[in-house]
Protein backbone atom coordinates (compact mmCIF):
# COMPACT_ATOMS: atom_id res chain seq x y z
CA UNK A 1 0.00 0.00 0.00
CA UNK A 2 1.45 3.08 -0.89
CA UNK A 3 1.79 6.04 1.61
CA UNK A 4 0.13 9.00 2.25
CA UNK A 5 2.30 11.09 -0.09
CA UNK A 6 3.03 8.91 -2.23
CA UNK A 7 1.05 8.43 -5.65
CA UNK A 8 -1.17 5.20 -6.17
CA UNK A 9 0.37 2.13 -6.95
CA UNK A 10 3.89 2.94 -5.50
CA UNK A 11 6.28 5.27 -7.14
CA UNK A 12 6.94 4.74 -10.74
CA UNK A 13 8.96 2.60 -12.67
CA UNK A 14 12.47 4.53 -13.68
CA UNK A 15 11.42 7.55 -11.21
CA UNK A 16 14.34 8.73 -9.60
CA UNK A 17 14.58 6.38 -6.10
CA UNK A 18 12.93 8.35 -2.73
CA UNK A 19 10.10 10.13 -4.26
CA UNK A 20 12.36 12.98 -5.54
CA UNK A 21 11.02 14.04 -8.83
CA UNK A 22 13.53 15.88 -11.58
CA UNK A 23 13.03 19.35 -10.50
CA UNK A 24 14.03 19.01 -6.81
CA UNK A 25 17.32 20.61 -7.69
CA UNK A 26 15.98 23.92 -8.68
CA UNK A 27 15.95 26.48 -5.69
CA UNK A 28 13.76 29.43 -6.08
CA UNK A 29 15.43 31.49 -3.69
CA UNK A 30 14.32 34.91 -2.04
CA UNK A 31 16.87 36.93 -4.42
CA UNK A 32 15.32 34.56 -7.13
CA UNK A 33 10.91 35.69 -6.24
CA UNK A 34 12.27 39.16 -5.47
CA UNK A 35 13.42 40.01 -8.96
CA UNK A 36 10.39 38.23 -10.47
CA UNK A 37 7.91 40.91 -12.35
CA UNK A 38 5.44 39.73 -12.09
CA UNK A 39 3.80 38.53 -8.21
CA UNK A 40 0.54 36.82 -7.87
CA UNK A 41 -2.38 37.94 -5.80
CA UNK A 42 -3.38 36.19 -3.15
CA UNK A 43 -6.95 34.14 -2.55
CA UNK A 44 -8.02 36.75 -0.29
CA UNK A 45 -7.26 39.59 -2.58
CA UNK A 46 -8.60 37.99 -5.53
CA UNK A 47 -11.92 37.60 -4.27
CA UNK A 48 -12.26 40.72 -2.67
CA UNK A 49 -10.74 43.10 -5.25
CA UNK A 50 -12.07 40.65 -8.41
CA UNK A 51 -8.41 41.38 -9.54
CA UNK A 52 -6.33 39.51 -12.00
CA UNK A 53 -4.80 36.37 -10.74
CA UNK A 54 -1.32 38.35 -10.74
CA UNK A 55 -0.07 41.70 -11.16
CA UNK A 56 2.88 43.71 -12.22
CA UNK A 57 5.92 44.71 -9.60
CA UNK A 58 6.85 48.56 -8.74
CA UNK A 59 9.42 49.99 -9.77
CA UNK A 60 11.09 48.92 -6.30
CA UNK A 61 12.45 45.63 -7.10
CA UNK A 62 15.02 47.10 -9.28
CA UNK A 63 15.71 49.71 -6.14
CA UNK A 64 19.52 48.17 -5.03
CA UNK A 65 20.35 48.62 -9.31
CA UNK A 66 18.82 52.02 -8.91
CA UNK A 67 21.03 53.24 -5.72
CA UNK A 68 24.23 51.35 -7.61
CA UNK A 69 23.66 53.72 -10.85
CA UNK A 70 22.94 56.94 -8.62
CA UNK A 71 26.00 56.05 -6.45
CA UNK A 72 27.81 56.22 -9.86
CA UNK A 73 27.10 59.37 -11.26
CA UNK A 74 27.76 60.80 -8.51
CA UNK A 75 31.09 59.75 -8.18
CA UNK A 76 31.53 60.71 -12.06
CA UNK A 77 30.29 64.02 -11.37
CA UNK A 78 32.23 64.57 -8.15
CA UNK A 79 35.85 63.06 -10.68
CA UNK A 80 34.86 65.54 -13.46
CA UNK A 81 34.45 68.57 -10.82
CA UNK A 82 37.73 67.33 -8.87
CA UNK A 83 39.48 67.95 -12.66
CA UNK A 84 38.25 70.87 -13.72
CA UNK A 85 39.20 72.86 -10.24
CA UNK A 86 42.52 71.36 -10.66
CA UNK A 87 42.95 72.79 -14.16
CA UNK A 88 42.19 76.24 -12.92
CA UNK A 89 43.97 75.76 -9.46
CA UNK A 90 47.23 73.75 -10.17
CA UNK A 91 50.17 75.17 -9.05
CA UNK A 92 51.78 74.43 -12.17
CA UNK A 93 50.14 76.45 -14.74
CA UNK A 94 50.73 76.10 -18.62
CA UNK A 95 53.84 78.51 -19.85
CA UNK A 96 50.93 80.27 -21.23
CA UNK A 97 49.83 81.80 -17.76
CA UNK A 98 53.46 82.27 -16.01
CA UNK A 99 54.75 85.47 -16.16
CA UNK A 100 57.88 85.77 -18.74
CA UNK A 101 60.99 86.49 -17.05
CA UNK A 102 61.86 90.10 -18.33
CA UNK A 103 65.70 90.09 -19.52
CA UNK A 104 68.91 90.54 -17.83
CA UNK A 105 70.25 94.33 -17.87
CA UNK A 106 74.21 94.40 -17.66
CA UNK A 107 77.22 96.77 -17.98
CA UNK A 108 80.28 96.18 -17.39
CA UNK A 109 83.09 98.98 -16.80
CA UNK A 110 86.62 98.34 -16.92
CA UNK A 111 88.89 100.55 -14.39
CA UNK A 112 91.89 101.65 -15.62
CA UNK A 113 95.02 102.10 -13.39
CA UNK A 114 97.11 105.44 -13.15
CA UNK A 115 100.85 103.79 -13.33
CA UNK A 116 102.47 100.83 -13.33
CA UNK A 117 100.51 97.86 -11.68
CA UNK A 118 101.97 96.47 -7.82
CA UNK A 119 103.23 93.12 -8.29
CA UNK A 120 104.64 90.31 -5.44
CA UNK A 121 106.07 87.21 -5.42
CA UNK A 122 103.43 86.24 -2.89
CA UNK A 123 99.56 86.78 -3.10
CA UNK A 124 99.35 87.08 0.61
CA UNK A 125 102.22 89.89 0.99
CA UNK A 126 99.66 92.00 -1.82
CA UNK A 127 96.73 91.34 0.12
CA UNK A 128 98.09 92.30 3.42
CA UNK A 129 98.82 96.02 1.83
CA UNK A 130 95.56 95.97 -0.34
CA UNK A 131 91.68 97.22 1.28
CA UNK A 132 91.42 93.03 0.81
CA UNK A 133 93.47 92.27 4.09
CA UNK A 134 90.79 91.66 5.90
CA UNK A 135 88.08 89.86 3.74
CA UNK A 136 87.42 86.27 3.68
CA UNK A 137 88.44 83.38 1.08
CA UNK A 138 86.30 82.01 -1.66
CA UNK A 139 82.79 80.96 -0.18
CA UNK A 140 83.62 82.04 3.35
CA UNK A 141 83.03 85.85 2.05
CA UNK A 142 79.77 85.05 0.56
CA UNK A 143 77.79 85.76 4.05
CA UNK A 144 73.72 85.21 4.37
CA UNK A 145 72.67 88.06 6.62
CA UNK A 146 71.30 87.18 9.87
CA UNK A 147 68.08 87.34 11.55
CA UNK A 148 66.04 87.41 8.48
CA UNK A 149 63.00 85.48 8.52
CA UNK A 150 59.36 85.09 6.88
CA UNK A 151 57.66 87.93 4.38
CA UNK A 152 54.34 88.87 4.58
CA UNK A 153 53.47 86.16 2.12
CA UNK A 154 57.11 84.09 1.89
CA UNK A 155 57.98 81.44 4.31
CA UNK A 156 61.12 81.38 6.59
CA UNK A 157 62.52 78.29 4.15
CA UNK A 158 61.59 80.13 0.70
CA UNK A 159 63.27 83.21 2.07
CA UNK A 160 65.97 81.21 2.98
CA UNK A 161 66.20 78.91 -0.51
CA UNK A 162 66.03 82.81 -1.90
CA UNK A 163 69.30 83.26 -0.05
CA UNK A 164 70.82 80.02 -0.73
CA UNK A 165 70.17 79.94 -4.68
CA UNK A 166 71.47 83.48 -4.90
CA UNK A 167 74.60 82.75 -2.56
CA UNK A 168 75.39 79.48 -4.96
CA UNK A 169 74.99 81.62 -8.16
CA UNK A 170 77.90 84.13 -7.02
CA UNK A 171 79.87 81.40 -5.61
CA UNK A 172 79.60 79.84 -9.14
CA UNK A 173 80.02 82.33 -11.63
CA UNK A 174 82.91 84.41 -9.68
CA UNK A 175 84.97 82.08 -7.43
CA UNK A 176 85.07 79.03 -9.23
CA UNK A 177 88.79 78.72 -10.80
CA UNK A 178 87.06 76.78 -14.08
CA UNK A 179 84.41 79.44 -14.63
CA UNK A 180 87.23 82.29 -13.84
CA UNK A 181 89.67 80.58 -16.17
CA UNK A 182 87.69 81.03 -18.93
CA UNK A 183 86.56 77.53 -19.15
CA UNK A 184 82.94 75.65 -18.44
CA UNK A 185 79.96 77.93 -17.53
CA UNK A 186 76.94 75.35 -17.57
CA UNK A 187 76.75 74.97 -13.67
CA UNK A 188 76.33 78.92 -13.77
CA UNK A 189 73.71 78.00 -16.75
CA UNK A 190 71.47 75.44 -14.57
CA UNK A 191 71.06 78.10 -12.23
CA UNK A 192 69.05 80.64 -14.49
CA UNK A 193 65.40 80.66 -15.31
CA UNK A 194 64.57 78.39 -18.10
CA UNK A 195 63.09 81.59 -19.72
CA UNK A 196 66.57 83.28 -19.99
CA UNK A 197 68.51 80.52 -20.92
CA UNK A 198 68.03 81.92 -24.78
CA UNK A 199 69.87 85.25 -23.91
CA UNK A 200 72.36 83.20 -21.69
CA UNK A 201 73.23 81.01 -24.76
CA UNK A 202 73.54 84.05 -27.36
CA UNK A 203 75.74 86.37 -24.85
CA UNK A 204 78.51 83.24 -25.28
CA UNK A 205 77.80 82.38 -29.19
CA UNK A 206 77.62 86.15 -30.00
CA UNK A 207 78.68 88.01 -26.90
CA UNK A 208 78.61 91.92 -27.38
CA UNK A 209 78.34 95.09 -25.27
CA UNK A 210 74.75 96.17 -25.95
CA UNK A 211 73.91 95.86 -22.47
CA UNK A 212 72.41 92.13 -23.09
CA UNK A 213 74.94 90.26 -24.31
CA UNK A 214 78.12 90.40 -22.21
CA UNK A 215 79.43 86.76 -20.86
CA UNK A 216 81.19 89.29 -18.26
CA UNK A 217 78.01 90.15 -17.08
CA UNK A 218 76.78 86.57 -16.18
CA UNK A 219 79.93 85.50 -14.72
CA UNK A 220 83.77 86.62 -14.16
CA UNK A 221 86.12 85.04 -16.42
CA UNK A 222 89.59 86.16 -17.73
CA UNK A 223 91.18 85.42 -21.04
CA UNK A 224 92.71 82.53 -20.88
CA UNK A 225 95.83 83.41 -23.14
CA UNK A 226 96.23 86.83 -20.79
CA UNK A 227 95.96 85.52 -17.18
CA UNK A 228 95.59 83.02 -14.75
CA UNK A 229 94.71 82.51 -10.93
CA UNK A 230 98.36 82.41 -9.18
CA UNK A 231 96.06 81.44 -5.68
CA UNK A 232 92.94 79.51 -5.71
CA UNK A 233 91.73 81.58 -2.56
CA UNK A 234 90.29 84.65 -4.09
CA UNK A 235 89.42 87.43 -1.38
CA UNK A 236 85.38 88.31 -0.94
CA UNK A 237 83.64 90.84 1.19
CA UNK A 238 80.08 91.88 0.48
CA UNK A 239 76.13 91.88 1.71
CA UNK A 240 72.98 89.99 0.68
CA UNK A 241 69.57 91.07 1.18
CA UNK A 242 66.35 89.86 0.47
CA UNK A 243 62.88 91.52 -0.21
CA UNK A 244 59.00 90.93 -0.76
CA UNK A 245 58.75 92.93 -4.23
CA UNK A 246 55.04 91.65 -4.54
CA UNK A 247 52.73 89.36 -3.15
CA UNK A 248 54.44 86.41 -5.60
CA UNK A 249 58.17 87.68 -5.93
CA UNK A 250 61.20 88.00 -4.07
CA UNK A 251 63.93 89.96 -4.96
CA UNK A 252 67.69 89.17 -3.49
CA UNK A 253 69.84 92.45 -4.05
CA UNK A 254 74.00 90.93 -4.01
CA UNK A 255 77.02 93.04 -3.79
CA UNK A 256 80.14 92.14 -3.70
CA UNK A 257 83.96 93.37 -3.97
CA UNK A 258 85.98 90.34 -4.95
CA UNK A 259 89.65 90.68 -5.45
CA UNK A 260 92.05 87.78 -7.80
CA UNK A 261 95.82 87.34 -7.79
CA UNK A 262 96.92 87.11 -11.21
CA UNK A 263 99.67 86.41 -12.96
CA UNK A 264 100.91 85.95 -16.72
CA UNK A 265 99.44 82.54 -18.45
CA UNK A 266 101.47 79.72 -18.53
CA UNK A 267 104.52 81.55 -16.37
CA UNK A 268 104.64 80.42 -12.96
CA UNK A 269 107.77 82.32 -11.65
CA UNK A 270 106.10 85.70 -12.70
CA UNK A 271 105.00 88.40 -10.19
CA UNK A 272 101.79 88.72 -8.54
CA UNK A 273 99.07 91.45 -9.10
CA UNK A 274 95.68 91.95 -7.95
CA UNK A 275 92.50 92.21 -9.90
CA UNK A 276 89.70 93.72 -8.00
CA UNK A 277 86.18 93.17 -9.58
CA UNK A 278 82.79 94.99 -8.03
CA UNK A 279 79.68 93.07 -8.51
CA UNK A 280 76.17 94.19 -7.85
CA UNK A 281 73.70 91.64 -8.79
CA UNK A 282 69.70 91.71 -8.74
CA UNK A 283 67.86 88.41 -8.47
CA UNK A 284 64.23 87.93 -8.92
CA UNK A 285 62.17 84.80 -7.67
CA UNK A 286 59.07 83.55 -8.33
CA UNK A 287 57.63 80.60 -6.74
CA UNK A 288 58.84 77.90 -9.17
CA UNK A 289 62.06 79.13 -9.21
CA UNK A 290 62.17 79.14 -5.44
CA UNK A 291 60.75 74.96 -6.04
CA UNK A 292 63.23 74.37 -8.61
CA UNK A 293 66.47 76.47 -6.78
CA UNK A 294 66.51 78.60 -9.97
CA UNK A 295 66.53 82.88 -10.25
CA UNK A 296 66.03 85.36 -12.71
CA UNK A 297 69.40 87.80 -12.87
CA UNK A 298 67.48 91.09 -13.22
CA UNK A 299 70.88 93.13 -13.22
CA UNK A 300 74.00 92.65 -13.48
CA UNK A 301 76.75 95.80 -12.60
CA UNK A 302 80.30 95.06 -12.70
CA UNK A 303 83.66 97.49 -12.10
CA UNK A 304 86.67 95.53 -12.94
CA UNK A 305 90.44 96.78 -12.87
CA UNK A 306 93.44 97.12 -13.44
CA UNK A 307 92.14 96.96 -17.31
CA UNK A 308 93.11 99.31 -20.32
CA UNK A 309 89.92 100.91 -21.12
CA UNK A 310 91.24 99.90 -24.86
CA UNK A 311 90.32 96.69 -24.27
CA UNK A 312 86.72 95.44 -24.18
CA UNK A 313 85.58 94.04 -21.22
CA UNK A 314 82.16 92.45 -22.63
CA UNK A 315 83.42 88.74 -23.73
CA UNK A 316 87.15 88.33 -21.54
CA UNK A 317 88.17 90.66 -18.86
CA UNK A 318 91.70 91.17 -20.14
CA UNK A 319 93.66 92.34 -16.93
CA UNK A 320 96.65 94.54 -16.77
CA UNK A 321 99.03 92.24 -14.58
CA UNK A 322 102.24 93.51 -12.63
CA UNK A 323 104.75 96.10 -14.25
CA UNK A 324 101.79 96.82 -16.90
CA UNK A 325 100.64 100.41 -17.46
CA UNK A 326 97.17 101.15 -19.02
CA UNK A 327 97.93 103.51 -22.52
CA UNK A 328 94.48 105.46 -22.12
CA UNK A 329 92.11 105.91 -19.32
CA UNK A 330 88.98 108.27 -17.89
CA UNK A 331 90.11 111.31 -16.35
CA UNK A 332 87.92 110.40 -13.05
CA UNK A 333 89.15 108.00 -10.56
CA UNK A 334 86.72 105.10 -9.39
CA UNK A 335 87.13 103.19 -6.01
CA UNK A 336 85.62 100.04 -6.29
CA UNK A 337 85.84 99.41 -2.50
CA UNK A 338 83.34 102.25 -2.12
CA UNK A 339 79.58 102.42 -3.22
CA UNK A 340 79.81 105.18 -5.85
CA UNK A 341 79.31 104.32 -9.38
CA UNK A 342 81.22 105.55 -12.59
CA UNK A 343 79.48 107.47 -14.77
CA UNK A 344 81.49 106.65 -17.87
CA UNK A 345 81.94 103.59 -19.52
CA UNK A 346 85.37 103.72 -18.37
CA UNK A 347 86.44 104.49 -15.00
CA UNK A 348 90.23 105.30 -13.36
CA UNK A 349 91.22 103.13 -10.71
CA UNK A 350 91.87 105.12 -7.58
CA UNK A 351 95.23 104.39 -5.88
CA UNK A 352 93.97 103.43 -2.40
CA UNK A 353 92.33 100.41 -4.45
CA UNK A 354 95.79 99.24 -4.86
CA UNK A 355 98.35 97.64 -3.07
CA UNK A 356 100.54 99.47 -1.47
CA UNK A 357 104.46 99.28 -2.53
Amino acid sequence: MAGLGDPPGGTPEGAPGGGEDEYRSVVFDESFVRAARLQEFSAQERLSDHAPAVRRRTALRRAGLSRQALVLVVLIAVAFGTAIYMGVRHPYQSPAAQRVAEPARMTVVPLAPRGRVPGADDAAYLYERSPAADFRPSAKGVRLPDGVGRTAHFSDDQVLNALTTAKNYIVRSALDPDVVGGGEVRSVRVLLDPEQLDQFDESFEKPTADGRHAPTGWLVRFDPARAELADAAIRVNGSLRVTESDASTLEVSADHTMVYPLRPADDARAETSLFTVRRELRFRFDRDDLRLHQTQLVESYVQAGPHSCAENPASHLRPLLAGQTATTGAPAGTDPYTTDNPTALCGTLAAGAQPRA
